[in-house]
């Protein structure tokens, strides 16, 4: 089976100017990163990429890739990913429930919450594996701190999820809290059985760091007048009908945005 969150019911007031923001810089780091060739590209997320051995102090970086202090590799390494699907799949969930985050704390709070959640998760896949000496890279203990802001504050809200199974494909309203909340069991799930031997792979307590962190500072970081556990917009668990079939003659709907 394979599902796929496509988009939320929930309207923003004020445009996302913060979630575009790290969007663009996201991409624009990869491309970079792209360009460098394979052997500067790996040295690349070496020098800032979060290396816990290093950050804890008990490894050195050769000189020619100390680039950045060990303390602000956990806040490079947020910029950096791994492939093609690893940064898009970072950027799909965070343009989905980002922008009502950043909606409901504004700008300038909400710089300082992703950083903040990005900073604690780097630590929580740290300390998991403070021996460890494979750099940590991508965005997605960030964006577990989004995720777990939007569990609390929208857990009604219905996201529009894409599921295929073998020929069976259908795109699904499901409330917040059933699509967050398998996410985040599914992270400590597979954090709690992954070897315990700081090798490569996903970082999955970063997932759950930032996750829980987001989730406990959403309530200090939002604006007064917004309010947690929000009512939800529409109806969950509806099913999208097919497209009506096209006439001859008739004109071809437009597409649809997500």
């Amino acid at each position: 089976m394979f599902t796929l969150p496509l988009s939320d019911d929930n309207p923003t007031r004020r445009m996302p100017v913060v979630t575009w923001a790290i969007v663009a810089a996201c991409f624009a780091v990869f491309l970079w990163q792209s360009s460098l060739g394979p052997r500067a590209g790996q040295a690349l997320v070496y020098s800032l990429g979060m290396i816990p051995a290093v950050l804890f102090g008990s490894v050195q970086l050769p000189p020619e890739l100390r680039l950045v202090p060990a303390p602000v590799s956990v806040v490079t390494s947020m910029f950096l990913h791994g492939g093609w699907i690893h940064l898009l799949g970072n950027m799909l969930y965070l343009w989905i429930f980002g922008n009502n985050v950043e909606d409901s704390m504004g700008r300038g709070r909400f710089v300082v919450f992703y950083l903040l959640c990005g900073i604690a998760a780097a630590l929580v896949q740290g300390f998991a594996a403070p021996g460890s000496k494979i750099p940590m890279i991508g965005a997605s203990g960030a964006i577990g701190g989004v995720l777990g802001a939007y569990l609390v504050l929208h857990p009604r809200a219905n996201v529009r999820m894409l599921f295929i199974i073998l020929f069976f494909i259908r795109i699904v309203s499901v409330p917040a809290a059933v699509v967050l909340g398998l996410w985040f069991v599914m992270q400590f799930i597979s954090g709690a059985t992954a070897p315990a031997t700081g090798g490569g792979g996903v970082a999955f307590w970063a997932h759950v760091g930032g996750f829980v962190t987001g989730a406990v500072l959403v309530p200090f970081f939002k604006r007064r007048e917004v309010r947690l556990f929000e009512a939800p917009h529409s109806s969950a668990f509806k099913v999208m009908p097919p497209s009506p079939s096209r006439r001859r003659g008739s004109v071809p709907p437009s597409g649809r945005r997500w």
